[in-house]
């Protein structure tokens, strides 16, 4: 597994592949320094007026729900149209699921135009795709992943016929079949604004180049976790390992990868 998912890495950077983002004004900014770290290309569109055209030539489209407002709600259901008349990937991110109405009834807006190929989230966040109602502390999990949410996970991928990850002290990327987890990382990234919202936007870039979504997205969650902790061993606080995470990321080497990689398989 730690070859297919090096491989993946050294895909994104040989063939540079266009992500389009329409995110939220906190992540714009740290979400297009790391996609160019990792040596994907991205572009953050959100006009009615181009979005379209602009998911047409992306190779895979990431919706960040983190600060809604109707005019870029319209804007990511016509992207995520697009995406889902030309076939391309679409990767949703529901920052803050289940803290509001509005935020709730967008995605339940989204999951009715097209099915998104992987939802990252939190804890919190992906309890409140279910059925089972839950109300958030911000965008913050109030929630340990255990056995139950990993149920509610396959209940989901099940349903949407897609991969469904869960960040946090450990990541779980899930679909109907495995499990992988996923040890790496370091408590300080959780202290940097935008860091999910970054993982979400490098799953895009990892889709563009592997077909294959489960390692597509366990390779993405395993290159930002392990940048985040070998970052975290120069830093001296959440504010430089923001900076040090982007110079690994882009100075990443398959032996100090493979060699602090720490996944687990529960197929």
């Amino acid at each position: 597994m730690q070859k297919k998912i090096w491989s993946t890495i050294e895909k994104v950077k040989k063939e540079a592949p266009l992500v389009h983002n329409i995110t939220n004004y906190v992540a714009m900014h740290y979400t297009a320094n790391v996609l160019l770290a990792a040596g994907a290309s991205p572009v953050m569109a959100h006009a009615q007026e181009e979005v379209n055209d602009m998911a047409a030539i992306a190779q895979s489209i990431v919706l960040n729900i983190g600060t809604l407002s109707p005019a870029w709600v319209k804007a990511m259901i016509m992207a995520m149209k697009t995406a889902q008349k030309k076939k391309k990937p679409v990767i949703l991110d529901p920052v803050g699921a289940g803290a509001t109405p509005y935020r709730n009834h967008t995605l339940q807006q989204f999951l009715t135009v097209g099915t998104p190929t992987v939802i990252r989230g939190n804890a919190s966040e992906i309890l409140s795709l279910s059925t089972t109602a839950h109300q958030t502390k911000g965008v913050d999990s109030t929630m340990t992943t255990d056995e139950c949410l990993i149920n509610i996970a396959k209940e989901l991928a099940k349903k949407y016929q897609n991969v469904i990850c869960i960040s946090g002290p450990v990541d779980y990327i899930i679909d109907q079949h495995q499990i992988i987890t996923l040890h790496n990382g370091h408590p300080n990234m959780a202290k940097i604004t935008a860091m999910g919202c970054a993982a979400s936007a490098l799953i895009g870039a990892f889709l563009c180049v592997e077909t294959d979504v489960f390692l597509a997205t366990t390779s993405a969650m395993s290159l930002i976790g392990v940048a985040g902790e070998m970052a975290a061993k120069i830093a001296k606080g959440p504010g430089s390992l923001s900076i040090h995470l982007l110079d690994v990321l882009h100075q990443m080497s398959q032996k100090p990868f493979e060699t602090i990689l720490k996944i687990q398989s529960k197929i």
